[in-house]
């Protein structure tokens, strides 16, 4: 996984998003019904987060860029009880996740309206 996420970053860095005629994939979502999804823009963002355009990332995806500091967090706390011989299984509430989706169906709905 460590091998494949290096490969595809590598691509990404060297591939500007913004432009056609590279092999990124679409969003399904937006081939299917011309809307944006919740995600549309993330490869966007991460192309210009690691280049260091923040504005131009908030542009792209504020929603996703604001749940990016909490998604590395959980990702850092699993990565290090794996090398601790431990196994991290963090549980969200059903409450939780009913807004996690209400979130995202706004967010979807505002960036279709403006």
């Amino acid at each position: 996984m460590l091998v494949a996420g290096a490969a595809a970053s590598s691509y990404l860095y060297g591939t500007d998003p913004h432009e056609p005629g590279h092999w990124l994939p679409g969003c399904p979502f937006r081939a299917l019904t011309g809307l944006l999804c919740p995600g549309c823009g993330g490869t966007r963002m991460a192309y210009d987060l690691m280049h260091g355009q923040f504005v131009a990332a908030w542009h792209d995806n504020a929603l996703l860029l604001l749940a990016l500091p909490f998604a590395l967090f959980a990702l850092g706390r699993w990565t290090y009880a794996g090398l601790r011989g431990r196994r991290l299984s963090p549980s969200v509430s059903s409450r939780t996740q009913l807004g996690l989706l209400g979130l995202a169906f706004l967010w979807a709905v505002a960036r279709n309206a403006f």
